[in-house]
């Protein structure tokens, strides 16, 4: 890398493993404007990252831990150490009521931990795994005409635990930091079992994934559960985001604000307007009303069933969600990170508002 950047660049892949992120987050990051790579070459357009960027790296997934707006971040990055200290009071303020977010930060640490060799097996937190099959089962499909469907892809490896679910129409995925086993797997479980188990994890303890002779094992302190593997071949949901043209409209958003404004019957419709930088929200029969929000790129409307839109803010993770805009009628790419990282594909319809 001595010819076109320093020798201390690293992929984006080893960089992520190192700072306690995934790569998608750590693209995310890029998107928002918080974590550029140190360079991208010319021609593969790959990501590399300097290992000086490490503790920004660190203070951004430590501030989103804790629920910081991103335009909190950027103003504590950029800012002196009294006014990032004035902002963090403010914050700690507006949120005093979730103190016990420091023992759930320690929690996720020490679950995080490297683990002694357990052959397959993968150690992540219980709380968030639980959170995330939560999050993605929605978009499986409910009636068996393809079994697979009904099931929950999990995949194993690279740094971290992938949960997704679609039912063709509707997809989530998730993507959870871990300490991964040397050997990937994979494995199709059926997402309503998996949801039932969600609700006995104990929050503050470990789970331990592991697949065994066509099952998934899944064991915490006190409980074990063993899951059967379904047969089928999954949809490879990745080539449907590649089929995608680039994101012409970036829109970043706080996730309630947008929810609260289109809460309702989830049959009625939900238009969103991104002009001149500013973002509106009509519901049938209702007038435009003003959420604050980011908008880059050129002007768009799009026409959401409301039902589709809320599952899509439901499932959202941390405060803020950020919405990718090819076009008003190809799917919407959701996305967010906090504790790894959760993309949603939402399909408008047509306006009849």
């Amino acid at each position: 890398m001595s010819a076109s950047g320093p020798d201390d660049l690293v992929t984006i892949g080893v960089f992520a493993r190192a700072c306690g992120l995934t790569p998608s987050a750590l693209r995310f990051y890029d998107d928002s404007g918080l974590l550029s790579p140190a360079h991208i070459d010319p021609v593969t357009g790959y990501r590399y990252y300097s290992t000086t960027q490490r503790d920004r790296a660190a203070t951004i997934r430590r501030l989103r831990e804790i629920d910081v707006p991103l335009e909190a971040v950027t103003r504590i990055l950029s800012a002196d150490r009294v006014e990032a200290a004035r902002v963090l009071d403010e914050h700690v303020r507006l949120l005093h009521e979730r103190a016990a977010t420091a023992a759930a930060v320690a929690a996720e640490l020490k679950a995080s931990l490297p683990v002694q060799d357990r052959g397959s097996a993968v150690t992540l937190s219980a709380r968030l795994l639980a959170e995330a099959v939560r999050q993605v089962r929605r978009a499986a499909a409910a009636e068996a005409e393809f079994p697979i469907l009904t099931g929950i892809l999990i995949e194993v490896g690279d740094g971290a635990v992938v949960l997704t679910a679609t039912d063709r129409y509707r997809l989530s995925t998730r993507s959870l930091p871990a300490h991964t086993p040397d050997r990937a797997w994979t494995g199709v479980v059926s997402a309503s079992e998996l949801d039932a188990i969600g609700a006995a994890l104990s929050p503050d303890a470990a789970a331990i994934l592991r697949p065994d002779s066509g099952a998934v094992d899944i064991a915490t302190p006190g409980l074990s559960a063993r899951f059967a593997v379904l047969e089928g071949e999954y949809p490879d949901y990745r080539t449907m985001f590649d089929a995608l043209p680039p994101a012409r409209t970036r829109v970043v958003t706080r996730r309630d604000e947008l929810f609260a404004v289109a809460e309702g019957p989830v049959d009625d419709t939900v238009r969103l307007v991104g002009a001149s930088g500013q973002l509106t929200a009509s519901v049938r029969d209702g007038p435009p009303q003003a959420v604050a929000a980011r908008v880059d790129g050129p002007d768009v409307t799009l026409t959401f069933r409301r039902g589709n839109l809320l599952a899509a803010l439901e499932t959202a993770v941390g405060p803020d969600v950020m919405l990718d805009i090819s076009a008003p009628d190809l799917p919407v790419v959701f996305r967010s990170a906090t504790d790894g990282d959760l993309t949603t594909l939402a399909m408008p319809t047509a306006s009849d508002i």
